[in-house]
């Protein structure tokens, strides 16, 4: 069958920056918004309406086209089945048309009641959109350092990433100004599967991950990328599943980033030694962390990074990382020497990684059978954290599990008990 391209759509893809995959997930965005559920197209879907192959898309995705574009469909181009170059438009439906319009109009430009329908965008949306959303972001990893991976800062996040797509469909801009609404909505998600991650709800954290991966890709930013794929690694670390973080780890350390940043590629070789930690590979743990080190001391410290590789910048993320690696391995002596060195290293308001670390250490010095200064190490993990952060809670109780096991008549173990209910009776 003869088709004719669909030259209106294309010319307005063009000016407004959008590829046939965005469109397709912004159209997808407004079926949710009107259903509640996404749409289901891709990136061929649209390539089918610009080769005119579909001339009159499902109503349904006609109308989340139209709200996505402010424009009828007509005016974008499609064709009704039941319209003939014969047959003109009856008045009743020209005044439906009218009225469509008029409401998709008012819809895209609530603010601007006389202006002419459907034809113009409401604002220009720029860098600064972007600055302000980047500072909405400083909050949410501010707000994980102190408290953790809680569900009101996973909501807060996944409810960011909407609005950084949102600002999308709000106005033109350029394509460095949608890559970086993409890269931003891909950061606020990735936060969202870490603190899923961080509460242990790896089931959550595996959907908002699928998110972030095709965000991040549609925005070609290597950072973003590089921490979902390395978030991703540590997921799996936690779920037991070896192969896929360390496969997770591999596309991270292999991003051309980490080539022109050190400071990238000793984060990267960090995650890859707590992950080979599951393979009780005591010599692959090592020359990870060699590399580690000396990617960190090859690294510009003046260069501008994302504002969540703090601690990375410092080492406290390698002495960390290295901490959980040697612990996993039963290495405890050196274990305990890297959890030295990162609560050292740890600014103060990292307050989740601090009590994460604090009880990482108790459990070193237990592994040493040094019971004493064990308990009084995992007493130094503040109560509030102790209750309400789910991996702190989990190591915990562990390590009373361990120190029940290793002085089951002490009075170490009633001590730790007592000092444990304080706590376990408002978790």
């Amino acid at each position: 069958m003869d088709t004719t391209r669909n030259t209106a759509l294309e010319a307005w893809m063009a000016e407004h920056g959008f590829s046939s995959n965005s469109l397709a997930a912004a159209v997808n965005r407004a079926v949710e918004q009107l259903t509640g559920r996404p749409g289901g197209l891709d990136g061929s879907s649209v390539r089918a309406w610009k080769a005119g192959r579909v001339m009159w898309p499902k109503s349904l995705t006609r109308k989340a086209l139209e709200d996505v574009t402010g424009l009828s469909a007509v005016a974008l181009g499609f064709v009704p089945r039941s319209r003939t170059t014969s047959t003109p438009a009856s008045p009743h439906q020209e005044d439906s048309d009218m009225k469509r319009r008029t409401l998709v109009g008012g819809i895209v430009a609530a603010a601007a009641s006389a202006a002419t329908p459907s034809t113009a965008w409401p604002r220009r949306i720029g860098m600064s959109d972007v600055d302000r959303l980047q500072k909405r972001f400083t909050e949410i990893i501010a707000s994980d350092q102190r408290h953790g991976g809680r569900l009101g800062l996973e909501q807060r996040a996944a409810a960011l990433a909407d609005d950084a797509l949102n600002l999308q469909n709000a106005g033109t801009a350029t394509q460095r100004v949608r890559n970086s609404l993409y890269a931003s909505a891909a950061a606020f998600r990735s936060s969202a599967m870490w603190a899923a991650i961080d509460s242990r709800r790896y089931d959550v954290a595996e959907a908002h991950m699928r998110e972030a991966q095709a965000l991040a890709e549609m925005s070609s930013d290597q950072a973003i990328k590089f921490r979902i794929w390395s978030h991703a690694g540590t997921l799996y670390r936690h779920m037991g599943r070896p192969a896929d973080s360390l496969a997770a780890n591999d596309v991270a350390r292999n991003l051309h980033l980490t080539r022109r940043d050190p400071l990238f590629a000793c984060l990267g070789h960090a995650r890859q030694a707590a992950s080979l930690g599951l393979t009780n590979d005591t010599t692959a743990v090592r020359h990870a962390l060699a590399c580690a080190q000396e990617a960190l001391e090859r690294a510009d410290p003046g260069l501008a990074r994302p504002v969540w590789m703090t601690a990375v910048r410092n080492g406290a993320e390698l002495e960390t990382l290295a901490l959980a690696a040697h612990l996993r391995l039963g290495n405890f002596a050196q274990a305990e020497t890297h959890a030295h060195r990162s609560l050292a290293l740890l600014h103060p308001q990292m307050r989740r990684d601090r009590a994460i670390n604090t009880a990482r250490l108790a459990a070193a010095q237990l592994g040493q059978r040094d019971i004493e200064p064990a308990i009084a190490t995992a007493m130094k993990v503040p109560s509030d954290i102790a209750a309400q952060h789910a991996r702190v809670t989990r190591m915990l109780r562990g390590f009373g599990t361990a120190l029940r096991a290793t002085a089951p008549r002490s009075a170490a173990v009633r001590t730790w008990a007592e000092h444990a209910a304080t706590w376990t009776t408002t978790a």
